[in-house]
């Protein structure tokens, strides 16, 4: 055998070796160099609005959670407290002396439905007693007017006899004494008509006195009886009353949760950072006016950055939760980290677009699609806070 073909030989051998130890070396790996850092980005908003009086941070510069970042002019806030605590204190004062009518009403619905009842009862009574004057009234007017009927008819009597002898007299049949007699009998007869009648006339103004003692009996009855009718609605004042002491309380509920969140505007005008971290995209200086919800920066916490890496959907068919990562960071000549996968998308970045794609309308082409996988650092892998979100990076997931 040449020596030529032995080098040849020589030379396929060693690349079959060499092939078989990439193989064997990169078998149980996968790699994309589609990958970055990722961190939350904690936007910092105004919850309220007003004048910025001082900023207390620069872009870049590190915060701990709860620093002040930004101060609002608060003495529209602490008016605003002034006006909620004076208000409670109205309420609470309506309140209490709500509170303190009711048994107030209670005893004094009570106690007028006891009266009422014995105004009722003394009102009937009265009309009890008046109709019986007027049914006396009546039965002496009838006496009275039997009187004078019968003293009448003896006037009469009289009056005749009179003019009887009154003849005799002047024939003299008769003696003088005895005309006389009869003369003082009719004299005293009308004198009893002039009686009878007066006596019916003082029955008649009897009647008419005791009717009217009647009459008023019975407007007494009916006033009473609205009297009763009013305290019976004793139920309805003592439930009015409760209604409205606990209206007065749930006006100091809500004059509370006034004065509640008068306080929570006021703290409000003090904007602290929500989690500690870099302070980036910063939009506000001194003197300017910021309405509610306006976002003035972002707070990034850097101990909390992972590695966010786009795998084509080939690659997935041995990757699992769990699996060790070597990450090479471009921004430092390839410094490695090390991770672990710890979950990955349930759909390809592409599902999760503006405008996803849709297959069954127009020519299919068929293209090969990436899912994101979450990468988490190893704890303690990055003390110093080198890595920051966007960085180009190149995951490489040992399936193996």
């Amino acid at each position: 055998m040449s020596t030529r073909i032995r080098i040849i030989l020589a030379v396929i051998v060693i690349l079959l070796i060499g092939g078989g130890v990439y193989v064997w070396a990169t078998s149980g790996r996968e790699s994309t160099d589609d990958a970055q850092v990722d961190a939350h980005v904690t936007p910092v908003a105004a919850r309220v609005g007003g004048t910025v009086l001082k900023v207390s941070v620069v872009d870049n510069q590190r915060v701990e959670a709860g620093a002040e970042l930004v101060s609002l002019d608060p003495r529209d806030y602490e008016i605003a407290v002034a006006r909620a605590q004076a208000e409670l204190g109205d309420a609470r004062a309506e309140a209490a002396a709500a509170q303190a009518s009711v048994p107030i009403t209670s005893a004094t619905a009570t106690s007028n439905v006891s009266t009422a009842r014995g105004g009722v009862a003394q009102a009937e009574s009265g009309v009890v007693e008046a109709q019986h004057d007027v049914e006396v009234a009546k039965a002496r007017l009838m006496t009275a007017q039997a009187r004078q009927r019968e003293q009448e008819a003896n006037a009469a009597k009289a009056a005749r006899d009179v003019e009887r002898l009154k003849a005799l007299l002047a024939k003299d049949e008769i003696a003088q004494q005895q005309f006389d007699a009869v003369v003082a009998a009719a004299d005293a007869s009308r004198a009893a008509v002039e009686s009878a009648r007066a006596q019916v006339t003082e029955a008649e103004a009897a009647i008419r006195a005791a009717e009217s003692r009647l009459t008023q009996a019975g407007v007494g009855r009916e006033q009473a009886g609205a009297q009763l009718r009013s305290a019976q609605t004793a139920p309805q004042q003592v439930a009015a009353t409760r209604a409205r002491a606990e209206a007065a309380a749930a006006r100091v509920s809500q004059a509370e949760a006034a004065l509640l969140q008068a306080r929570l505007n006021l703290e409000r005008a003090v904007i602290k950072a929500p989690v500690a971290g870099i302070v980036s995209r910063k939009s506000v200086e001194p003197g300017q006016v910021v309405q509610p919800g306006q976002p003035l920066m972002a707070v990034i916490p850097l101990d909390q950055v992972w590695i966010t890496a786009n795998f084509k959907e080939t690659q997935l068919e041995h990757m699992r939760v769990g699996q060790p990562v070597t990450i090479e960071v471009d921004a430092y000549g390839g410094r490695e980290f090390t991770g672990t996968v710890e979950s990955i998308a349930a759909a390809t970045g592409a599902r999760f677009s503006l405008l996803p794609p849709d297959n069954a309308t127009g020519n299919f082409v068929k293209v090969v699609q990436r899912v994101a996988v979450k990468i988490v650092l190893d704890g303690g892998r990055d003390p110093e806070h080198v890595l920051r979100p966007g960085m180009s990076v190149t995951p490489t997931v040992h399936t193996r």
